[in-house]
């Protein structure tokens, strides 16, 4: 399991009720089915990740983010996690809004376009960065909505959304001196648990 699903994990106690959106494969899910005796369901619409999910025995529904959480009541879930998505989907602002509406912490990750090498890249060669953290072209991202760890910690004052805890990590899942003093310029992977 890659060190920030493992750092997840820890935040999430045993027995706690989660949703997963945009579970991927569903190796977050199946580790805390399995060492934290979590109850839950994951959100995803690729077909090959579905069928990994199932293969796994994880609970997992088809459903676009886009549409929103509207099938969800309040307060239903302990946590709702987003790993690597919010950046994809088209209204980040909502969805942040409906993962609160529905659980009572949400945990979220996604790639921090204000680490100073994606700056470099633009600055020195013109171009869209292309990394490991960023591994696609402009023409065939699925990022469409780029966010730096400042952006979102603006939206979170402004929204009235209460940073618990932060992880800023570099493309290795480590977090270094320089990350944690400067995490919107040396993090390449911001993690965060928020509550309203």
């Amino acid at each position: 399991m890659r060190d920030d699903l493992q750092l997840i994990s820890d935040w999430i106690p045993a027995d706690a009720s989660l949703l997963d959106l945009g579970c991927g494969d569903g190796t977050l899910l199946a580790h805390l089915q399995h060492h934290k005796q979590i109850r839950g369901y994951g959100l995803e619409i690729n077909q090959d990740n579905l069928a990994a999910c199932f293969e796994k025995g994880v609970n997992v529904l088809e459903q676009d983010l886009d549409e929103g959480l509207g099938n969800f009541q309040n307060h239903r879930f302990d946590y709702v996690v987003m790993t690597q998505a919010l950046q994809a989907v088209l209204r980040p602002d909502q969805i942040l809004n409906e993962m609160l509406r529905v659980g009572r912490e949400a945990i979220i990750t996604f790639p921090n376009f204000g680490h100073w090498r994606v700056r470099a890249y633009l600055g020195l060669k013109g171009r869209m960065p292309v990394s490991s953290t960023l591994p696609y072209e402009w023409y065939n991202t699925p990022n469409i909505h780029l966010c730096t760890v400042q952006d979102f910690e603006t939206h979170c004052r402004k929204s009235n959304i209460r940073i618990l805890e932060r992880q800023v990590i570099n493309r290795r899942h480590r977090s270094g001196l320089l990350a944690r003093l400067w995490p919107n310029l040396f993090g390449e992977i911001a993690i965060y648990r928020v509550t309203v």
